[in-house]
């Protein structure tokens, strides 16, 4: 089973039989194959215990968002900021967060989620690079961060029992012992870790139960602060002065209406940890950080019995009880305590506690199930990744798992990380960018959902419905915000590197089957403004060629695919081809597993084309088939490009080109261009020259301009462009009419817009355009050579005319006529297309046609391509066979030749 398809082998009922082939069915290779190895060995070894959505989901979260803001931030904010603005800035904080949370709960119910939490949300909906940078900036994020949060606690400990240092030296109390020497402190953090570690590869049930009684141990640390607000008498607290050469005293004044007049207005000042002034965007900077960690419990995806029911009942529980707690605490301690005592000691609910060693244990715990937790979730991160192989065998060995299903070889790396992080010694720089970091993967989370929405695909169908694009958005925005309210050169920083990563990721990384939002968005958007392109409105100022080439066998046609889709302009592009055959004598459509290869060739050749094959009895019904249904709404073929039908042995291209392609060494997953071996010379034809014409005739009455390619098989795109002169020569007459002069038809004005598009492509612009006038010595050269002159002034097309005396040519057309019939010249008389093949073909010697041909070939330096005039078909089908045996004679080893025949006016003369 792969990710393409991923309920076909979802059964309603299974039998015994069913489960006994699946226990002791082989694992399989391959990326897919890997889930088929761990399920046959999931059913041979016992079932990991699973979460619930408390143990889960609602713990992590809690104490990832508490951490030790609730102990120690709390009154920070309210001294500095006062009430109101603390109260806003809860709200604002909680808005930007709950719209993320919101994302989060529409992705984790919209089907089946694995380990990795928002790595697995993000790659699955936006794709490997945008899920894969993500994925590694969210990893670093849990390891800093885990580090961050061993640091904090190593200095908690530090300022409770470490022996004090400087003004303070030998006054510390009894129980002030510990060393506090850099690598002292070094051994403090290693020390937690490894404790942490242990309760890690022990696995996530174990995890749950440690966090389960840090969370009691929290819970309790709150119930005696609360308690404490009620029961605590007002007296007064020491608090250091702003110099930190002395102390003063502020005052706990219990709960007093003047108290909390005085901390309902900011008042902002200095601060006296790090001695600058504090603002707004500052507080509000240090507050926020307080409020992220709502990713906890998704980070464990992977361990709980129903993620979809838990991540979002879980996360919003946990997000509405912090909520609530932060303001509770916030409305007391502005009740309660004075602003000195707020802005001078923010570990002021220890000393005004019932017991002053329970916030200092709330703070140990909470601290330790930070790291805990960002450990784990880096763990769970790093496996999904592994899992993926979004970097190949760089994290091969991060794919190991017990027999209990913990992915113990991830969780030892993001150990090791962390431990390298702990060297450091202080986190003061990397805080900022981790909180810019869990900032960025929410935004993409809340991109990741805003994509899915818009994008309206059916099967997007949470069954959570509380949110809209709009909150999407909103989340969005406030997560951007805050970025750069935080630190905006790290913002910058980190947004760089993301695009890095994702650049990364996308030339290396093998293609997934997951599914790419971009290609559901694309959809979404063309189907609009397809429905808004108007074929009413064309204009033929706004023309431009869109070309349907029919290719008999890619093998042979390589160069003519590519200049096709040099002379394109921006317009459509489809390679057709037919497949002979009858859908009602075949068990199903050979035409489907064919595509892989065509769509492998276009990304081979690296040229901006669709492909469209079709099955029909005969290649003229087939051709007939493409010109009806190319495209779609106003977007569909006006021109057919077709290889000219000669006895010339067809030539293999296509190794030269895509050899690698070829090799059989390739992996299983790496498509084939499989691509039937080219006819012998002397091998019978798919299509036969009456069905050839018949298949111009045909594009003509559809009023489809048509263009015969000649030896392109000859033509070195490389080798000509990179010629010092090159030349694009055009010949606007129809050469088969030599009494029809004109230069201004809509065939021959269709010559020259055709061969300015070449020139006008950018690697074609140093082309330069050489028209011949053909003209007779007795009659004079500056009234015609003017007139074209004029002409290409006004359709702005720059281009050198060469006059040529073809008096000898003409002497033998002519000389052939001296015997005709007098019906044969009434009905040349009454003929009105100037640019057809002339009805009487007989009167068109090969002589004249072998000269023709000379002349051609005798003008100065040889042009990398040559357009002549096609003339349409004639009506009589017993003309045929002449009519192509005379093209054969006139364009005989010319080179790269397109013989092109316009129907409808391309060029225009106005603004």
């Amino acid at each position: 089973m792969t990710d393409r398809t991923p309920l076909l082998h979802y059964r309603l009922s299974s039998s015994i039989t069913d489960a006994d082939r699946l226990h002791h069915a082989p694992g399989t290779g391959g990326r897919d194959g890997s889930q088929l190895r761990g399920s046959s060995s999931r059913t041979q070894t016992p079932q990991p215990q699973k979460l619930s959505t408390f143990f889960g989901v609602v713990i992590p979260t809690l104490l990832s968002m508490f951490s030790v803001v609730v102990f120690l931030r709390i009154g920070f904010a309210v001294g500095q900021s006062g009430l109101y603005q603390t109260i806003a800035m809860f709200i604002v904080a909680y808005i930007i967060i709950g719209m993320t949370v919101l994302s989060v709960c529409a992705i984790s119910t919209n089907g089946a989620l694995d380990a990795g939490g928002a790595y697995y949300m993000i790659s699955r909906a936006l794709g490997p690079e945008f899920g894969g940078s993500i994925g590694i900036m969210f990893f670093l994020a849990n390891v800093c961060g885990s580090a961050l949060f061993v640091l904090g606690l190593v200095e908690s400990i530090m300022d409770t029992f470490g022996v004090p240092q400087g003004p303070e030296a030998g006054l510390g109390s009894s129980v002030q012992v510990l060393p506090r020497t850099y690598w002292w402190e070094l051994l403090y953090g290693t020390s937690i870790l490894l404790l942490c570690l242990l309760v890690c590869l022990v696995g996530a049930h174990i995890y749950a139960k440690a966090t389960f009684i840090i969370f009691l141990i929290v819970l309790v640390a709150l119930i005696t602060i609360f308690i404490s607000f009620f029961v605590v008498k007002p007296h007064e607290v020491t608090v250091p002065l702003l110099n930190g050469t002395g102390t003063t005293t502020a005052n706990f004044t219990g709960f007093k209406l003047a108290t909390l007049q005085e901390n309902l207005m900011g008042g902002y000042t200095v601060d006296y940890t790090t001695g600058n002034m504090m603002s707004f965007a500052t507080v509000f900077a240090v507050m926020f950080n307080g409020c992220t960690g709502i990713m906890a419990g998704s980070n464990m995806s992977g361990d709980l019995k129903t993620p979809s029911y838990s991540i979002p009942r879980g996360t919003i529980t946990a997000v509405m009880f912090t909520y609530i707690i932060y303001n509770l605490l916030s409305v007391m301690v502005a009740c309660s305590c004075d602003r000195l005592l707020l802005q001078r000691d923010y570990s002021f609910l220890r000393d005004i506690n019932v017991w002053h060693p329970f916030v200092t244990v709330g703070v140990y715990s909470s601290t330790l199930s930070a790291a805990m937790s960002n450990l784990i979730g880096a763990s769970r991160i790093l496996y999904a990744m592994a899992r993926d192989d979004l970097f190949g065998k760089v994290l091969a060995p991060a794919k190991m798992m017990s027999r209990s299903g913990n992915p113990w070889a991830a969780v030892l790396i993001s150990w090791f990380l962390v431990q390298l992080v702990l060297f450091s010694g202080k986190l003061n720089t990397i805080a900022g960018i981790v909180a810019i970091f869990f900032m960025l993967v929410y935004a993409a989370v809340d991109l990741a959902c805003l994509a899915l929405e818009w994008a309206s695909a059916p099967n997007f169908r949470p069954t959570f419905r509380y949110f809209t694009w709009h909150t999407c958005v909103l989340g969005i925005v406030g997560c951007g915000i805050m970025m750069f309210l935080i630190n905006p050169i790290y913002a910058s920083a980190s947004i760089a590197f993301m695009l890095f990563l994702l650049v990364i990721i996308h030339y290396l990384s093998p293609t997934s089957s997951w599914g790419y939002i971009s290609q559901a968005l694309i959809f979404h958007q063309v189907r609009k403004y397809l429905l808004m392109l108007d074929v009413r409105k064309d204009h033929v100022k706004f023309w431009r060629p869109q070309v349907l080439l029919m290719v008999a066998n890619p093998r042979s046609s390589v160069e003519l695919i590519g200049f096709v889709n040099d002379i394109k302009k921006s317009g459509l592009y489809v390679l057709g081809h037919v497949e002979l055959g009858d859908l009602d004598t075949l068990p199903s459509d050979p035409l489907q597993s064919r595509y892989d290869s065509w769509l492998t060739l276009v990304d081979k050749l690296n040229i901006k084309a669709f492909v469209n094959l079709t099955l029909a009895d005969t290649i003229r019904h087939g051709v007939q088939q493409l010109l009806f249904i190319s495209g779609l709404g106003g977007m569909r073929p006006n021109t057919m490009v077709l290889g000219f039908y000669d006895d010339c042995e067809p030539q293999d291209g296509l190794e030269e080109f895509v050899g690698s392609a070829m090799d059989t060494s390739l992996p299983v997953e790496e498509p084939r261009l499989n691509f039937p071996a080219l006819r012998q010379t002397a091998g019978r034809k798919a299509l036969s020259m009456e069905d050839y014409v018949a298949v111009v005739s045909d594009s003509v009455k559809m009023l489809k301009n048509v263009a015969l390619a000649r030896y392109f098989s000859d033509f070195d795109r490389k080798e000509v462009l990179g010629r010092k002169a090159v030349f694009v020569d055009v010949w606007p007459l129809n050469l088969m009419r030599p009494d029809s002069i004109n230069y201004v038809d809509t065939c021959s004005l269709f010559l020259l817009q055709l061969a300015c598009v070449l020139t006008m492509v950018r690697s074609w612009r140093q082309a330069r355009l050489r028209l011949f006038l053909c003209v007779e010595s007795g009659r004079s050269v500056q009234g015609p050579e003017e007139k074209l002159r004029q002409l290409l002034r006004e359709l702005r097309i720059k281009a050198d005319i060469h006059t040529v005396a073809w008096d000898s040519v003409v002497a033998l057309h002519w000389h052939k006529q001296a015997g005709r019939k007098p019906e044969e010249e009434m009905e040349l008389e009454e003929e009105d297309f100037v640019n057809s093949f002339p009805s009487n073909a007989t009167r068109i010697s090969d002589d004249y046609l072998q000269a023709i041909n000379r002349m051609i070939l005798q003008q100065a330096s040889e042009p990398a391509v040559r357009f002549l005039y096609l003339p349409r078909p004639p009506a009589d089908t017993s003309l045929y066979h002449t009519y192509l045996r005379h093209l054969d004679i006139m364009t005989k080893d010319l080179g790269p030749t397109l013989l092109i025949h316009g129907v409808t006016p391309v060029t225009s003369t106005h603004l």
